[in-house]
């Protein structure tokens, strides 16, 4: 958040990559404080939604390229659960809109088995970031515009509503990332032992 503009584009890089973050919809949640604390005018939200979406682009343009580089070795390294074979045959069915979709809906739809399909099952790279940009574009438009829209509204209502379940709702959020960054580890863990 003390990042502004450089903050949202760093998180929006490694949140649509495959360096796993134990809380997914960060790039969303901060992208809706910036624009509701930090907005004076509606340049603000503009370069804030800017900056998420170039992040995520390059994030996920990354993650795209790890799964072509990778083959369907990359897709072997999620697992081999019933939920990979989806996402593989969806992906080989709807390429472009399978991309799409999982870049448009917020979570917990996963993002990156769709991006590391994509590449693996050889969705051409014009393709994949017509689809990815316009998704994305659209996705973060709307979450800064409700951000400059709402975000001092909510606020508002919080200061003065719920100010005392604050300490609580930050044990939450502070725990579920613990936990995510934990299981993040145990996952990462597996999968080079099984490597070996």
């Amino acid at each position: 958040m003390h990042l502004g503009a450089v903050g949202i584009f760093a998180l929006g890089v490694i949140d649509s990559s495959v360096i796993p973050i134990p809380l997914p919809g960060s790039t969303d949640l901060v992208l809706l404080l910036l624009t509701a604390f930090r907005s004076q005018s509606i340049g603000s939200p503009i370069l804030f939604a800017c900056c998420a979406i170039l992040g995520s682009v390059i994030g996920g343009y990354i993650t795209w390229g790890a799964g072509k580089k990778g083959g369907e070795a990359a897709l072997e390294r999620l697992g081999k659960g019933r939920f990979v074979r989806r996402v593989q045959g969806w992906v080989k069915r709807n390429g472009l809109l399978s991309v799409g979709l999982a870049s448009l809906l917020p979570p917990p739809v996963p993002l990156t088995p769709f991006l590391l399909a994509a590449g693996a099952l050889g969705l051409s790279r014009g393709r994949f970031l017509i689809s990815y940009c316009t998704a994305r574009a659209l996705r973060y438009s709307v979450v800064a515009w409700v951000g400059y829209k709402y975000g001092r509204v909510v606020i508002h209502f919080w200061q003065n509503n719920l100010k005392g379940w604050g300490t609580p709702i930050l044990i939450v959020y502070i725990s579920l990332l613990v936990l995510g960054a934990l299981y993040g580890i145990w996952k990462y863990r597996s999968w080079m032992r099984k490597g070996k």
